[in-house]
């Protein structure tokens, strides 16, 4: 499971770059992008199911990356007419969630379901967009890849504000923490962090 968005190609701060970001955000947004507006209660309630599905902490400044990016493309696939089947999102949901068990916990929770298929329909139209037919496509590298700098050129006009609370964007994504996957890459920036973290108090402590 932890590799399959990676492997895909998926990965939010790619996408991003490109996108204005800005604190123009009103009380109670996350974050807006273009017409669409994420809620700090989405946010919250979407990191509270995943945490729970995963069965580990699944923070809130990944979830907005995520959510964020999942937003710019649905907006950059419907501009360009390209359309995402049910069956094309459950078929990529289990390539993301690739353990029964934890694609049933999932399954479980119309929350965290939900979001699993907003990520698989942004993997199977991110592909798309690049000219592959989907995650089954033998060249879905190649598609992926192209399709990202189609979302990313087409994001110059998408405006992205992010709320302040959440920090400020860094190479495309929240302070730096970005997943490409649901479970793997947030797991690395909390292990990153703290071991800076350790670091710094072991340079604060008094020589001796």
């Amino acid at each position: 499971m932890s590799r399959a968005l990676k492997a895909l190609g998926v990965v939010a701060a790619t996408v991003l770059l490109a996108s204005g970001c800005a604190a123009g955000t009103h009380p109670g947004a996350a974050a807006v992008v273009g017409d669409t507006e994420i809620s700090v209660g989405d946010v919250d309630k979407v990191s509270r199911a995943v945490s729970g599905a995963l069965g580990q902490p699944f923070e809130t400044k990944v979830t907005l990356s995520e959510l964020v990016n999942n937003a710019l493309v649905r907006q950059v696939r419907d501009q360009r007419s390209v359309t995402v089947s049910d069956a094309e999102t459950a078929a990529a949901m289990k390539l993301v969630v690739r353990d029964p068990a934890a694609y049933q916990k999932f399954e479980s929770d119309p929350v965290a379901k939900d979001f699993l298929a907003q990520v698989a329909a942004t993997a199977v139209a991110t592909i798309k967009l690049g000219g592959g037919t989907g995650v089954t496509d033998p060249q879905v590298q190649q598609a992926q890849k192209a399709g990202l700098t189609v979302v990313k050129d087409a994001s110059k006009n998408i405006e992205v504000n992010v709320a302040p609370r959440f920090g400020k964007w860094t190479d495309g994504a929240i302070d730096g923490a970005i997943s490409g996957s649901l479970s793997e890459e947030s797991a690395q920036a909390k292990a990153k962090r703290e071991a800076a973290e350790a670091q710094q108090q072991q340079q604060q402590q008094p020589q001796g």
